[in-house]
């Protein structure tokens, strides 16, 4: 390989690979699209939010086809697929589109959700809304079981296949009640599922493992809580110093690009993985060029610490 292709080859670690994002309309899940296509990648972008029908989150702004017109501005191929991942007839049409048209999968990231809508914070179990409660935990767990379950005989075909559960807190982080039982619920399945199918991959040749972002700058994020955008973000420091450990979805996604092209990413099969440890594993940043590390900050304050925001990026 001479000098000019190895430089390409180093820009594009996914050349050749086949992804599906399952949760892919907006926020980490849409820059994780993105920068999979930006490493070379074809990636199938699924949700259900369309131009056409707008999902029971309600933000009709993003789109799975705008995700895949960025993939494919990025220097990818972006797919769009409309799914409701709770659905199983619906996803086993998209795998065996996936199927037909590449006959491969390598990578699969569950990053379904949606339910903060449905979480009533600050309420007990028993007096949270039942039917909201339970649909919360089949968007966060339910998902991505149905998606897996679909979607794993496809990528099993070849080895070195890569599944990433996508939650809120580490395993560590994890081990306190996560307000209310809900999502406690919805955001620690994720964990013990990447845990249970990476024994059941590991034979494979098949690494499962759970992924999280620190605090998320999302869309939602920044417009209807902040009322900033990602380029005047640390306004909103006057009002909230803690957003100081905020990161871009970006950061996150260039995790899982590190973790997808490593070849040694079985090491951390079943495993809990942060973007801010992944950061200094594998040497990337985010955007600004720092390494937040919202998860170290959160240990610490919650041991009594006293802690700037701004010293963990």
């Amino acid at each position: 390989m001479n000098r000019e292709d190895a430089e390409a080859a180093a820009e594009r670690p996914l050349a050749g690979r086949v992804a599906l994002v399952a949760g892919a309309t907006r926020g980490a899940g849409r820059a994780m699209a993105v920068e999979l296509g930006r490493a070379g990648a074809t990636v199938y972008a699924s949700g259900r939010t369309t131009r056409e029908r707008v999902s029971e989150v309600g933000r009709a702004s993003e789109t799975i086809e705008e995700t895949a017109e960025l993939v494919d501005a990025a220097g990818g191929t972006g797919i769009a697929v409309p799914t409701d991942h709770l659905v199983p007839e619906q996803v086993a049409a998209l795998v065996e589109r996936v199927d037909h048209e590449q006959g491969r999968l390598d990578v699969l990231v569950n990053d379904v959700w949606g339910g903060d809508h449905l979480v009533q914070w600050g309420k007990p179990m028993w007096e949270h809304d039942l039917a909201m409660g339970l649909r919360a935990v089949r968007l966060g767990v339910e998902s991505h079981l149905i998606t897996s379950h679909h979607a794993v005989p496809l990528l099993i075909r070849h080895p070195g296949g890569l599944v990433v559960e996508v939650t809120d807190g580490t395993a560590e982080y994890n081990r306190r009640y996560r307000e209310p039982l809900y999502y406690d619920l919805a955001k620690n399945g994720p964990l013990r599922v990447a845990y249970a199918l990476g024994q059941e991959l590991a034979p494979h040749g098949a690494t499962a493992l759970a992924l999280t972002p620190g605090w998320l700058r999302s869309e939602a994020m920044l417009d209807t809580h902040f009322r900033v955008t990602e380029e005047t973000w640390r306004e909103a420091l006057a009002t909230t110093p803690e957003f100081g450990i905020s990161e871009s979805p970006v950061y996150v996604a260039r995790a899982l690009v590190a973790l997808a092209a490593d070849p040694d990413v079985a090491r951390f099969n079943g495993r809990s993985l942060s973007s801010g440890w992944l950061a200094r594993e594998y040497g990337f940043t985010d955007t600004d060029g720092s390494r937040p590390d919202a998860w170290s900050y959160l240990r610490d304050t919650d041991a009594g610490r006293r802690a700037d925001p701004l010293d963990y990026r």
